[in-house]
């Protein structure tokens, strides 16, 4: 497990494509440069999708962890 100090968390579980995707970019939208965001899923296509998404956002994945079912992602807003 990595030692990531997030500023804000996001618990999507339960919610399916697309909406984790959509909630990640609202939340995004009203942080600062640098801040840290927790997204919390478990649905598989989440990572996929925020690594797609920060690929043309040019924010910054920092971490993806699974642990059973459940994903835990660090992005840093750039």
């Amino acid at each position: 497990m990595v030692d990531i100090i997030a500023d804000f968390e996001l618990d999507v579980k339960g919610q399916c494509c697309p909406y984790p995707l959509v909630k990640v970019k609202e939340m995004l939208d009203t942080l600062e440069k640098d801040e840290v965001l927790m997204v919390i899923s478990d649905d598989p296509m989440t990572p996929q999708n925020i690594v797609a998404w920060t690929k043309k956002s040019g924010d910054v994945l920092i971490s993806i962890e699974k642990e059973g079912d459940v994903f835990t992602i660090y992005v840093k807003k750039n």
